[in-house]
């Protein structure tokens, strides 16, 4: 991958990275709030079942934070854009739609495949 490219997947990154770092403060902030104006047992279990779901977003958000900080890291090294399974490019259109992509796309459907047999002996 030529430097340009580099420099506009690690820009890409970066601005997602920091957008994911934002909302996660701000969900913190949102968790932190008083629940002593809450009327009743079905606000406060209203309450509980959106900060259960606020928590499952932010759980896949952490997820996708190291993903990216991985991929962040693979630029840095030169492995950025190459399948870890086979060694070709990953398509520039694949990493534009995933760009934590680690996988070719051939690799990825052979995988998904392989998950699918299994799951359904």
């Amino acid at each position: 991958m030529d430097k340009e490219r580099t420099e506009f997947f690690r820009k890409l990154l970066n601005e997602r990275l920091r957008a994911l770092l934002v909302e996660a403060g701000a969900t913190l902030g949102n968790l932190t709030e008083d629940q002593e104006n809450l009327a009743d047992a079905i606000d406060l279990a209203s309450m509980e079942s959106n900060r259960d779901f606020q928590l499952r977003i932010r759980d896949r958000e952490r997820v996708l934070i190291h993903k990216i900080q991985e991929a962040l890291g693979r630029l840095d090294e030169g492995e950025y854009g190459v399948c870890t399974h086979c060694g070709n490019d990953i398509a520039e259109k694949r990493l534009m739609a995933r760009p934590v992509a680690t996988h070719c796309i051939d690799c990825k459907t052979e995988f998904e495949q392989l998950e699918r047999s299994s799951r359904e002996l």
